[in-house]
């Protein structure tokens, strides 16, 4: 990847609303789930591209002024995020990498935004590709959800993580036989190479 090539691409946020059954229903009528992040091609292909965070949410489905599908699940579209790559966190993003499946971790917060019928709806507010970032939020005790990272999300950042990542060689640990006998035992040890025979039977033999 060139020293040159950008280090921030635009993405979008989708968020799942959909009913609450069974005995949670009694205190919460809807939940809010991530359910994707859109790369900048799926954005340029919705024309979304330069839409701004302000802009959002806007309904994916049902298209506006249509009936909502039987199961009352609606997709909310977040524009305006980014992912950025900084080099202070290349083993988080390399960590990322190496897991089964790279994620994009998106933070955000309930009730923050606002639906156009006037309910209340979370707000995302920031994407990152960086498994640290990711476990600093949810040591804050933020709301922190995780999806596959788009294919050419994953590319992007294979590419700057290989041409910038060299991880730490692993220090061979010495031989316990060649390590002093103070750091074996946790304190010093003497030995003594005297003659110690007949000792415990009545002293030194005659």
């Amino acid at each position: 990847m060139p020293a040159d090539a950008p280090n921030r691409v635009e993405v979008a946020v989708v968020m799942r609303r959909e009913p609450v059954s069974g005995p949670m229903s009694r205190w919460q009528s809807w939940r809010w789930l991530l359910a994707d992040v859109l790369s900048s091609e799926a954005l340029l292909s919705l024309d979304a591209l330069d839409l701004p965070a302000s802009a959002g949410p806007l309904p994916l489905e049902p298209a506006a002024g249509e009936p909502d599908p039987p199961d009352q699940a609606s997709h909310w579209f977040y524009p305006g995020l980014a992912l950025e790559l900084h080099p202070d966190d290349l083993e988080g993003y390399y960590l990322n990498l190496s897991s089964p499946q790279p994620c994009c971790w998106v933070m955000w917060r309930p009730d923050e935004a606002v639906l156009p019928d006037g309910s209340p709806a979370p707000l995302p507010q920031i994407a990152t590709l960086s498994y640290h970032d990711a476990g600093r939020w949810l040591d804050a005790q933020e709301r922190v959800d995780q999806v596959p990272a788009p294919a050419a999300v994953v590319a992007w950042l294979a590419a700057y993580v290989e041409s910038r990542y060299r991880p730490e060689p692993k220090r061979r640990q010495r031989p316990a036989s060649f390590q002093p006998l103070v750091a074996r035992f946790g304190k010093p040890v003497s030995i003594s190479t005297g003659d110690r025979r007949g000792r415990g039977r009545g002293g030194d033999a005659a």
